[in-house]
């Protein structure tokens, strides 16, 4: 039995199709479905049961949890505007904690979803060295509470045992019910079609022209089989970076949706709201080393070629081919 919170989100219903592909579908998905369209990532998945996310937490408290091999822990609040420190401290730092005194104490896998929000503006780095956790400092307080866990986890030791895998820019199908949580890929792909431009952000630092604040985009089929990786050796513990190593440019971003559309490029730059340039990332970076070290040698996927990908995907609704 493998668990997955978060099951319906979007890393996680293409983690659950995923492990469909490899012929397992003794799955029990944990989440919460409200009035979106989140429930239409399931459509198709196969799994044993689904349970909403506050039973389950009854359920964990109580030790009534089914017998599990692993558990994917990628359930969160993952909104990065969220105000509510009280809510991202229960969802996202105390929930993880008990489940993951829960999976120790029972011997179960346990991967659980950090996050590069963690990195804050990255001028302490972006290597996924457990030992420099400390010197990190989150812009904002959904990657402070991401980073509580992590330092909970090594202070206890259970980095030893347990692992964390930091996800950088993901994107790619199942992402529509997030709102304005969804990757700008998506978010831009809807303005071309509807006005034939983008829209990007204004760059307020000297070194980065507009356009030119640089990420590291991962397609989110790429995130899976490194997440997987994981389940696959069972060796293998402590924080793992979940990137593709290169920084590219919005601009590049843009410059890839244009052509896998074959259209000619046309980007509007935009006023960032005031409330988000204190917190806003310019460049990051995975230091993937570690995983590749760890025996990870699958070749990640371009923007160029994860773009072309999933608009594919947009234009026929056909779910991506593993």
């Amino acid at each position: 039995m493998i668990i997955v919170t978060g099951g319906a989100g979007f890393i996680g219903s293409a983690l659950v199709y995923a492990l469909n592909q490899r012929g397992i579908d003794d799955i029990i998905i944990v989440d919460t479905l409200r009035y979106g369209e989140k429930w239409k990532n399931l459509n198709g998945l196969k799994y044993a049961d689904i349970i909403h996310k506050d039973d389950f937490y009854e359920m964990l408290m109580n030790e009534e949890l089914p017998e599990a091999e692993t558990i994917f822990h990628l359930g969160a609040c993952s909104s990065t505007t969220e105000k509510d420190a009280d809510y991202l401290m229960f969802n996202n730092y105390v929930y993880t904690m008990e489940l993951a005194k829960y999976a120790s104490e029972n011997n179960i896998r346990f991967i659980y979803a950090s996050s590069a929000a963690t990195y804050g503006d990255g001028s302490n780095g972006y290597d996924d060295n457990e030992d420099e956790l400390e010197k990190l400092r989150p812009l904002n307080m959904y990657g402070y509470s991401k980073q509580m866990f992590d330092l909970w986890a090594k202070r206890n030791g259970l980095l030893n045992e347990i692992v964390g895998v930091k996800y950088f820019n993901v994107y790619g199908p199942n992402e529509y019910h997030k709102g304005d949580m969804r990757s700008v890929v998506h978010k831009a792909f809807e303005q071309i079609r509807k006005t034939g431009s983008m829209k990007l952000f204004k760059s307020y630092k000297k070194e980065y022209p507009d356009g030119g604040q640089r990420r590291d985009f991962i397609y989110v089929k790429d995130a899976v089989e490194m997440t997987l990786f994981f389940m696959d050796n069972p060796n293998l513990h402590g924080i793992y970076n979940i990137g593709t190593g290169k920084a590219r440019t919005w601009n590049d971003l843009g410059q890839s949706l244009f052509d896998a559309l074959g259209r000619p490029p046309k980007i509007e730059y935009i006023e960032m709201p005031e409330e988000l340039r204190g917190k806003y990332q310019y460049f990051t970076k995975a230091n993937i080393e570690k995983i590749r070290n760890a025996g990870y040698d699958k070749p990640i996927s371009t923007i160029e070629e994860g773009v072309a990908d999933y608009v594919k995907y947009l234009l026929d609704k056909q779910y991506l081919a593993w």
